[in-house]
């Protein structure tokens, strides 16, 4: 853990200097799409179910929950902007969660973030939702790489279980170099095998 640590300071570091023109171009383009605010925060969850304030450029508008408050983002969905919908696909609207990285907050890999209204929600039709708590949330994983916006409660737990089952820190550079492909060439992964376990979480 002491390792992972230290290579989640160094990367979030080299991240942000690494990313930072397209950075500063993501930035730009979200507040000339529509004038409203670049970044926006949101209370997720972490290891041992602790809360904590997630950073994302802004991909959809800014009364996207005004009517109908926490909602998951559907294909198509109306609310994603122009440039939120470029954004999204490639992952860039994530990249902020570097400076979370740098906080101690979430590890580079590790479980998807999930907001803590939608995990009540999921752990009612699936209770052992919350064993993928028992790490850090991460930038990147299975359930980030493998999966998409979309997903299922099921598949993003046995993705995440997968990962838990699979951790080390060869795993992570290799999960890692994969995140970077798809940000800077496109190459996703969603949709891809990937041997999952077999756990008995068909509901959702």
């Amino acid at each position: 853990m002491i390792v992972k640590r230290a290579a989640d300071i160094a990367l979030s570091l080299a991240g942000l200097v690494l990313f930072s023109p397209l950075l500063a171009v993501t930035a730009a383009a979200v507040k000339l799409c529509d004038g409203g605010c670049i970044l926006y925060s949101q209370v997720r969850l972490t290891q041992g179910g602790k809360c904590f304030r997630i950073y994302k450029f802004r991909s959809m508008r800014m009364d996207s929950e005004q009517e109908r408050g926490a909602q998951l983002a559907a294909r198509n969905d109306e609310r994603i902007t122009p440039v939120g919908k470029i954004i999204r696909e490639r992952h860039i609207d994530e990249l902020p969660q570097l400076i979370n990285i740098l906080k101690g907050e979430m590890s580079m890999v590790g479980p998807r973030p999930e907001r803590p209204e939608m995990m009540e929600a999921y752990m009612e039709v699936l209770p052992e939702f919350h064993e993928r708590l028992q790490a850090k949330a991460g930038l990147t994983g299975y359930a980030q790489i493998y999966g998409d916006y979309y997903s299922t409660p099921g598949e993003k737990l046995r993705m995440d279980m997968e990962y838990l089952e699979r951790a080390s820190l060869a795993e992570d550079f290799r999960l890692i170099i994969a995140t970077v492909r798809i940000l800077l060439f496109g190459e996703n992964e969603a949709g891809r095998s990937v041997r999952l376990p077999a756990m008995g979480m068909n509901k959702q």
